[in-house]
């Protein structure tokens, strides 16, 4: 095993203890029994530096993890947790390895976003009324006022902290060598404009999660 596989490794289990300490330690209730947790910012920077494969390990890692400590939706729960994380970061991850640019990092956060919830419209569908004991009537009345906007506020506040987060976290690591020095050539540098756009746009998104959860 070279020393890239090894750093590569390593940092990949800090990332999952990272991941499952936000779902641990920050979980605000927003609407019926749903609840956000930032653990995705994590699992999804995981796979902007490795690629959609390590999103994938960190994701279910985490969940099983999650299941066998602080979870009391058990296997349910697991399902529904590795869906929702896997398809927004996963497919977020494999958009910008392609194309490793701000454009490309917007691609695909919005398009796991979007993916995200309509993974999670279905499977809320299928498997809430075996959860929760829900009629199926009564859980496709709540797909659009509750499960829509819950798992869109979610991908987007989600999206706003990875553009906040991700470069000074990386350039944090890169300096602690946790991280091999950039061959890129700089096009993926945060530049004021985008870190103002993602604060605007994660204040209001949490200004609508309060809407939402009927706190304003």
């Amino acid at each position: 095993m070279n020393k890239l596989d090894t750093r590569q490794i390593t940092m990949t289990a800090v990332l999952a203890a990272l991941a499952f300490a936000m779902v641990a330690l920050i979980r605000i209730p927003i609407v019926l029994f749903l609840s956000y947790e930032p653990k995705d910012v994590i699992i999804t920077i995981g796979g902007f530096l490795f690629g959609p494969l390590t999103s994938a390990v960190i994701s279910i890692l985490v969940s099983f993890i999650e299941m066998l400590t602080i979870s009391q939706t058990g296997w349910i729960g697991l399902i529904m947790n590795i869906l929702s994380s896997c398809s927004f970061s996963c497919l977020a991850a494999f958009i910008y390895k392609k194309k490793k640019s701000i454009s490309g990092a917007v691609l695909g956060l919005g398009a796991g976003c979007v993916l995200m919830t309509a993974v999670m419209l279905l499977w809320n569908y299928l498997i809430t009324p075996i959860y929760m004991g829900y009629p199926r009537e009564a859980v496709a009345e709540l797909l659009l006022p509750a499960f829509l906007p819950f798992n869109l506020l979610k991908g987007g506040i989600n999206s706003a902290l990875i553009f906040l987060i991700y470069k000074p976290l990386v350039t944090a690591m890169r300096k602690a060598k946790l991280l091999a020095a950039s061959t890129n050539s700089g096009k993926t540098s945060m530049n004021w404009g985008a870190f103002l756009i993602a604060l605007v746009l994660l204040a209001t998104l949490i200004l609508g999660a309060l809407v939402l959860a009927g706190i304003i």
